[in-house]
């Protein structure tokens, strides 16, 4: 999760957020580019008194400042578009988790077992034991297993919600009376939080999202063991 003053971003727990970390610095290191030439220019033609009666006449000139900025813009656009199609690919998931907002906690029912669901709250700050998180941590979590192609089905109750785990690289609106669709891939075992991202009332940012992904073996006993308390 995300640390004080921490600058970048979280640590990536799925390969889409990984490849969006990559494609961040790609982008941010152009505009870095970018931003060095231009202050060099602007500092160049501020300070220097000669002058060349040519260059603002040139067709050269014009020709590099049209070309040169396409090239950076497809430079740019060719990863972007590729993990817009890799995060819009759900292919054959083991597992799928319909998520409901409400205002405001969220609902889960993993739609693969016959009756497995539950309401996910967040933990009041007088019952918060050591170790866990103010604001973040829930009475109960989403397990899932880690390495297996998960897919998430999103849609809320009331109001416009927004289902975000940051670490997992996702994100998706639920909105009323539709159902919208996104999938990853816990990469590693561990606990990844998220809130709801859309301003959904006044207890908007108390309606925390916590996925908790673990071995295979673990998720079947997790799963039976909801199963008998039902």
């Amino acid at each position: 999760m995300a640390h004080p003053s921490q600058l970048g971003f979280q640590d990536a727990a799925s390969p889409v957020m990984e490849e969006l970390l990559h494609f961040h610095d790609h982008a941010l290191m152009i505009v870095l580019l970018i931003s060095t030439l231009v202050l060099y220019i602007i500092v160049a033609m501020v300070s220097t008194k000669l002058t060349n009666k040519y260059i603002l006449d040139s067709q050269e000139i014009e020709v590099v400042w049209t070309i040169l900025p396409a090239v950076i813009l497809i430079l740019i656009a060719l990863p972007s578009l590729r993990i817009l199609y890799l995060m819009d690919e759900i292919n054959d998931p083991h597992l799928t988790i319909k998520a409901m907002g409400h205002q405001w906690y969220w609902s889960y029912e993993y739609t693969d077992y016959e009756d497995l669901g539950f309401d996910s709250y967040m933990v009041p700050t007088q019952d918060l034991v050591p170790g866990q998180f103010r604001l973040l941590e829930t009475d109960h979590r989403m397990v899932v297993p880690v390495e297996s192609p998960i897919r998430i089905l999103v849609s809320a109750e009331d109001v416009l919600h927004s289902w975000a785990v940051p670490s997992l690289g996702v994100k998706m609106d639920a909105v009323p009376g539709r159902l919208n669709q996104t999938a990853f891939i816990a990469s590693r075992p561990g606990v990844f939080y998220g809130q709801c991202s859309e301003i959904c009332g006044a207890n908007h940012s108390f309606m925390p999202i916590v996925v908790e992904a673990v071995p295979l073996e673990h998720f079947e006993k997790w799963s039976t063991m909801m199963l008998e308390d039902a």
